[in-house]
């Protein structure tokens, strides 16, 4: 009787760069001389895709939101007008702010993966790109803290959700998006834990400031439409 022998299954790894390796095989993820964790060259998709997914659902959320305050406003004689509190333009300054320290942090990574000389590491380099996240962090928490701000200010001037339909749009977009905002620093703090902790993959960074400079691009046209309909 004849015997068929089957060939083993075929296992790919995540290949690491072959300079600076540091004291190990493939396994070694620190690289010489320590510091900070070797970066993955390889990563799977389904980080970008699950981002574009979420940033797909997310624009039809606040398309459908804003063609409801359209609507709305048009069809309604009782429609006020209300006036910004202006530590929301200061917000604005804040989370383009954030977009700029998120994106310096993923260049100092990339720079990183492409190897880090000796002289780099002594002056201190290495440590760059967790300083900018660590900033990208504190400016989206102040973000965040500023639209609370925001909210109870109107609130202890009478203006609750309930004040006029036109609030009613102004807090449910505005506490919208600062959820998402709060999303997208769960995601930062998760890119700073492997950061330290163990190895990043660059999708998952790159996904992380993707939706983190779509959350800055969104506030700003939110900020617009209800400063033009509001």
């Amino acid at each position: 009787m004849a015997t068929t022998i089957h060939e083993p299954p075929k296992i790919e790894l995540d290949r690491l760069p072959s300079h600076g390796s540091g004291n190990g095989d493939w396994r070694n993820r620190v690289p010489a001389g320590g510091g900070l964790r070797r970066v993955k060259e390889y990563a799977p998709p389904p980080a970008s895709t699950g981002v574009w997914v979420g940033l797909a659902a997310i624009t039809m959320f606040f398309a459908a939101f804003t063609s409801a305050l359209i609507v709305r406003q048009g069809a309604a004689p009782d429609w006020q007008h209300i006036t910004l509190p202006p530590i929301l333009y200061l917000d604005t300054l804040i989370i383009i702010a954030s977009s700029v320290t998120l994106e310096l942090a993923r260049r100092r990574v990339t720079a990183f993966m492409g190897g880090v000389r000796e002289s780099e590491k002594e002056k201190g380099k290495t440590a760059s790109p967790a300083l900018w996240l660590y900033a990208t962090l504190g400016l989206g928490l102040l973000f965040v803290a500023g639209q609370t701000y925001a909210w109870l200010q109107l609130q202890s001037q009478g203006f609750g959700m309930s004040a006029n339909v036109s609030y009613s749009f102004f807090y449910v977009l505005t506490v919208a998006h600062a959820l998402h905002v709060l999303g997208g620093l769960g995601g930062l703090v998760r890119v700073i834990g492997k950061l330290h902790g163990s190895v990043l993959r660059r999708s998952t960074l790159v996904a992380t400031a993707r939706y983190w400079h779509f959350m800055g691009g969104l506030w700003v046209y939110l900020l617009l439409l209800l400063w033009m309909k509001l």
